[in-house]
């Protein structure tokens, strides 16, 4: 098969662009795979480029590239195909709109994967028939606002699939979303073995890392670890991650610690690239988000041999953790609940060394191998079938587009309606 996936931005850092690479890099093996990216930014990705992969690019943002499209005329006029209601919105343009569409025009594969809302839509709307349309769901429908998820409830019913992360967030699109004849399936991010020897169950560090923003809840894990160290002294925390520009959520973090006295106890280590020799530093992870849309992180570090402290947020630790043998589930928001969890490894040496040696047991089923398998089975199913149902693919086509042309000027009109009342607010 040749199969395409479609990626906000390749030459960035993110959960999205990992999964993404390694999935392309195992299935690269035995077809023909390309990544295309809206946008480059810079020469190489930061990730480095999966093995046997072909990379191209739509949009040029390198100023000292020769082809840099940082001045075209199209692209500081706002996008009109990719949905307002994506939270990239405001990076597209007249000038991607016309780019993608081009592109899937001329696109000559069996499959076509998009990876976030704004790029299934293109897929959705501008892929043409015959091309078996896979949209990719890394984040959740209940993480969408609410005009996104008209857009998606239908907009994705030209889709053959759409894969979610989670069993959660697939059931979610089974019973929110009326999609007839698109299969939902639910299949896990990937995370490869690493290249470190596992961690050392002895030693006295707690890791966390991800980004510094609100929903990680860290200044959540600083409280419970004021607990820890009351109790255990000789224990450490260390926080990996950066923030948005504002910095504040660092800031605040910062005040935290010395409000607490955990200046020699906890320490914000900014970003880490790669994070294996990093986990394996520690014997203990911590993951205190109210919302996680799967949890890389949390795979990550078992597959590191770390058991994982995580609370049960929707959607993801629960799908990884078995709470109790491979790691710790505990109630969001509950600053006792992590302490008293991370206390009960800390305490004992034992119990501490099996739950990592069956968290390493266990992250083995999130091995890039593992999961392309799940893909590459659900792709070759799909390109199977697709000659079959073609006539009636072609017929929901018009009659989707049809009723697209009027969603199309609805939205128009009711976007002219809302910008010229937040002119009047402001003149």
């Amino acid at each position: 098969m040749h199969i395409s996936f479609l990626l906000h931005n390749a030459y960035g850092i993110g959960g999205t662009i990992r999964t993404t690479f390694n999935l392309a890099q195992v299935l690269a093996e035995r077809h023909d795979v390309e990544i295309v990216s809206v946008f480059r930014h810079r020469e190489e990705p930061m990730l480095g480029a999966p093995a046997g992969v072909l990379m191209r690019h739509l949009v040029d943002l390198r100023k000292d590239s020769p082809d840099y499209d940082g001045k075209h005329p199209d692209y500081t006029r706002p996008a009109k195909v990719f949905p307002r209601g994506d939270g990239r919105w405001k990076q597209y343009s007249r000038l991607t709109d016309a780019r993608i569409a081009a592109h899937l025009k001329s696109l000559r594969a069996d499959v076509v994967v998009g990876t976030r809302p704004g790029l299934n839509i293109h897929i959705a709307r501008q892929a043409p028939r015959g091309l078996v349309r896979v949209g990719q769901e890394h984040l959740t429908l209940d993480g969408h606002g609410y005009r996104l998820r008209r857009e998606i409830g239908h907009r994705y019913a030209l889709l053959d699939a759409v894969t979610t992360v989670t069993e959660a967030d697939a059931q979610s699109y089974r019973t929110r979303v009326k999609l007839p004849g698109v299969r939902i399936e639910s299949v896990p991010n990937s995370v490869p073995a690493p290249s470190v020897a596992p961690a050392d169950p002895a030693a006295k560090w707690v890791i966390a890392a991800g980004r510094l923003t609100k929903v990680k809840r860290y200044d959540l894990l600083v409280k419970a670890f004021s607990k820890v160290v009351a109790a255990r002294p000789d224990w450490r925390l260390r926080i990996y991650g950066t923030g948005d520009a504002t910095g504040n959520e660092k800031n605040a973090l910062r005040a935290l610690i010395e409000q607490r006295g955990l200046h020699n106890h906890v320490f914000l280590m900014g970003p880490a690239n790669p994070l294996e020799p990093e986990w394996v530093k520690g014997s203990i992870a911590a993951v205190t988000s109210s919302l996680e849309s799967f949890g890389m992180t949390i795979v990550e570090a078992m597959r590191c041999g770390v058991p994982v402290v995580s609370t049960d947020c929707p959607h993801g630790p629960g799908e990884i953790i078995e709470d109790g043998v491979d790691g710790r589930l505990v109630p969001v928001g509950d600053a006792d609940a992590i302490a008293d969890a991370l206390l009960a490894l800390i305490s004992d040496d034992d119990l501490r060394r099996r739950t990592g040696q069956a968290a390493l047991q266990a992250a083995e089923r999130f091995d890039p191998a593992r999961i392309a398998e799940r893909h590459e089975a659900l792709f070759t199913e799909l390109v199977a079938r697709g000659a079959g149902g073609r006539s009636r693919g072609a017929l929901r086509d018009t009659m989707h587009r049809a009723r697209g042309t009027v969603l199309d000027g609805a939205y128009a009109l009711r976007y002219k309606a809302a910008d010229v009342i937040r002119k009047g607010k402001t003149a």
